[in-house]
């Protein structure tokens, strides 16, 4: 079976490794490239790593056991290893396996802060905020005098 071969497009933000990855991870060659790539990051000691899913049209299992084996060899050298947008139409199977196996989030700037425990990310929540206008309703703005 032939599949479609991925790209991996490497950028850096606030120092944290992104890795845009686009296409289809499967066992073969296209699973090699992406494991270069994460050994070579590695290798030149970049330990905080985000691969980005939000591209790949599929992913199979030996796929997903070879970014379970990078996250545990980033963290044993001491960083961490994790997903961002794995898309929920790939088999549920692989996307709990990861899901279970290393830090995965939505959203890029929650997971780039993930890295930096001391940050604080700021909540705002619409609900919350129009449940508190409900138990303070605004002060009446003073009549003026004409």
């Amino acid at each position: 079976m032939l599949f479609m071969s991925h790209e991996i497009h490497e950028r850096e933000n606030d120092g944290i490794v992104i890795l845009d990855v686009k296409g289809h991870l499967a066992l073969g060659s296209e699973d090699s490239r992406l494991n270069q790539h994460l050994q070579s990051l590695l290798n030149a000691g970049k330990k905080n790593v985000i691969v980005n899913l939000h591209q790949v049209s599929a992913i199979d299992p030996a796929a997903v056991g070879s970014l379970i084996r990078y996250a545990e060899e980033f963290h044993h050298a001491g960083g961490r290893l994790a997903l961002l947008n794995p898309a929920r139409d790939h088999a549920a199977g692989e996307v709990l396996e990861l899901e279970t196996s290393m830090p995965v989030y939505t959203d890029e700037h929650e997971a780039v802060n993930s890295f930096f425990p001391d940050r604080k990310v700021p909540h705002y929540d619409l609900l919350e905020f129009l449940e508190e206008e409900a138990h303070h309703p605004p002060e009446p703005e003073p009549q003026k005098k004409g």
